[in-house]
């Protein structure tokens, strides 16, 4: 039988099979950031630990960092996190990418884009979207705080193997149609918790023909299905990313790396525990009603009625739309919306302010929107700047921001009102996600930029774009 490219990562770094327990697994890659790392350390000092391998590591604060000036945080809760990381770093030895410099970012985005995150790589982070990483294709899992000083001491973490789940995509996406919206159309088909212990592997041709930047997406939005983790088999579209990268592999090393890259694919005759196929002519740009990822409908379409609603989850459908404000059987577009986000680990990336950026050409921001645009890392800022995409967003009418987190969660200054309707590209619309009392849409970026000119919910099928 066939293995799939889960199977094959996984069987390379087994170390040693726990007897009626979990497997013990060797971690290529550990990120830290500022959040979900200081108690880690400080079991290694209870226990008197150095780090393994701290070569192997890498940290950068991300939450915290403001997006309008990066010289103070002022807030003491976050600015003591941002320390913490840097005298931790500092006294383990482990490299660290501080706040405001060029090499700092979203941790997400700062991996893939220096090539620290290479196929067939095991990868772990004390965070959910850790699942991003999968998308060069690596074994990428979001872990807890304890394992994360697991990885730190022995460069290992104990691991219940997770079920395999292959989704096919396949088809040519529609004008207008993105990889956040395949995303958002995969969680409403398939619910939240539709690939809970699973490793989703994606395929078919729609895979094949996406960016890389678009496989980032799709990858890191793999844990809003519940899933332990997201991976593509890596390609000549993989391979022309990494290539000339930071951490690339360089001359006969490179070769080398690609040749056994190649062999990273999926037998033909691998068994999957569980396998889907999707067209992609079925999806349309897609946006979101309630306060889970998987609420979701096409821009144009109607909210479900309660008769659409299963009976025993019709208390939480309601619950969720009275939060949101709004009614079943409602449209949504033309709504009014206060504020647009374009940025997180999500759609952060320079294809991403491409996108953007070619719905607002020659437009006018709406006076009513205020509008956050933050790059995901300091080279996502200066690939902006030196494409000049800075200048079609100062025309139109927007500020480019720095490198941070921002609005995707409420841990910066980039808060969203209370009761406040946001169309925001990052990963959750949980209640409070991106401020106390925050309503916030999902949505792509080309959709977040149509509705910044129009001042109202829009499908950008229907703007013009250049």
């Amino acid at each position: 039988m066939g293995l799939s490219i889960f199977e094959k990562i996984w069987r390379r770094h087994v170390v040693q099979l726990v007897s009626d327990g979990p497997t013990q697994l060797y971690i290529d890659r550990l990120y830290a950031h500022e959040v979900t790392s200081p108690q880690a350390f400080d079991t290694l000092r209870e226990k008197g630990i150095k780090v393994f391998r701290p070569e192997k590591v890498f940290a950068m604060p991300d939450h915290n960092t403001p997006s309008d000036q990066q010289e103070v945080i002022n807030d003491p809760i976050g600015r003591k996190q941002v320390e913490t990381l840097q005298r931790n770093c500092e006294e383990f030895g482990i490299r660290h990418f501080a706040m405001g410099t060029k090499d700092n970012g979203i941790i997400h985005v700062v991996g893939p884009e220096k090539a620290l995150s290479l196929p067939g790589m095991t990868i772990v982070c004390g965070d959910s979207h850790t699942s991003t990483h999968g998308a060069v294709g690596a074994l990428a899992m979001g872990i807890g705080t304890s394992e994360v000083a697991q990885v730190l001491a022995s460069q290992c973490i104990l691991q219940q193997k997770p079920k395999s789940m292959r989704i096919n995509i396949e088809g040519k996406l529609q004008q207008g149609v993105t990889a956040k919206d395949v995303a958002l159309y995969l969680m409403a088909q398939m619910t939240t918790s539709g690939a809970t212990g699973y490793v989703v592997e994606y395929a078919g041709s729609t895979i094949r023909e996406m960016s890389m930047e678009g496989r980032l997406t799709l990858s890191n939005l793999s844990i809003e299905m519940g899933s332990r983790a997201g991976i593509i088999a890596p390609d000549d579209t993989t391979f022309a990313y990494l290539k000339g990268r930071e951490y690339a592999p360089k001359g006969e090393a490179w070769e080398g790396a690609v040749a056994e890259w190649k062999t990273l694919r999926s037998d033909d005759d691998a068994i999957f525990d569980k396998e889907l196929t999707f067209r992609a002519e079925d999806i349309k740009p897609r946006i979101t009603y309630g306060t889970n990822p998987g609420a979701g409908i096409a821009v144009d379409e109607a909210i479900p009625t309660l008769d659409e609603i299963a009976e025993n989850e019709r208390a939480g459908f309601l619950a969720q739309l009275d939060y949101m404000q709004f009614k079943p059987g409602e449209r949504l577009e033309g709504k009014p919306v206060d504020y647009c986000f374009l940025g997180a680990c999500t759609n952060g990336r320079i294809e991403d302010f491409r996108a953007f950026a070619s719905v607002v050409k020659g437009k006018r921001k709406a006076d009513n929107v205020v509008a956050w645009l933050v790059p995901g890392s300091w080279l996502v800022r200066q690939q902006i700047i030196d494409e000049g995409i800075d200048k079609v967003l100062e025309d139109a009418g927007f500020e480019l921001r720095l490198p941070s987190c921002s609005a995707c969660l409420a841990m910066n200054p980039d808060k969203v009102p209370a009761g406040k309707l946001a169309i925001s590209t990052s990963n959750r619309n949980f209640v409070g996600r991106q401020g106390p009392g925050a309503r916030t849409i999902l949505a792509s970026p080309m959709t977040v930029a149509a509705s910044a000119i129009t001042g109202v919910i829009t499908n950008p099928q229907t703007l013009p774009q250049t």
